[in-house]
């Protein structure tokens, strides 16, 4: 079960997010990611924002495929930037991934420094329908 959570009584979202989501079912909380490739390990879109949100929306999306989950079961995600500055050109790629109406809820903030210098790193908790995900040692 999902259900988005809107009132008049608290500022409108001004993104691709909602105010709440009531969720129920099995929790998927995923760390945060940052824009390393998986075959290399190497950071993806030195210097670009877009690039980097581009790779770290990529390694979610394998993570909640792995667990049995799609974007549509996202409920909480946060976001960290190393500059604010850079919010607009991460919000342009991270909004392809949801549809407005049904986007998790979402706190973004500016932080001093990330892992390996990145720009951007991103986390996320969703609410799993009852099935099998795929493990790995």
């Amino acid at each position: 079960m999902r259900q988005v959570i809107r009132s008049d009584r608290a500022p409108a979202p001004v993104g691709p997010y909602n105010q709440a989501i009531v969720a129920q079912g099995p929790s998927l909380y995923v760390a945060g990611q940052i824009p390393l490739a998986p075959e290399t390990g190497e950071i993806v879109g030195s210097g670009d924002v877009a690039q980097q949100t581009e790779q770290v929306m990529a390694n979610l999306g394998a993570i909640l495929t792995a667990a049995g989950a799609s974007w549509g079961d996202v409920v909480k995600t946060t976001v960290y930037l190393s500059d604010l500055n850079n919010f607009a050109a991460m919000n342009e790629v991270y909004a392809r991934y949801f549809d407005t109406d049904t986007a998790p809820a979402r706190a973004c903030v500016e932080v001093s420094r990330l892992p390996k210098e990145v720009l951007v790193e991103i986390d996320c908790i969703a609410v799993l329908a009852t099935g099998s995900a795929e493990t790995s040692p």
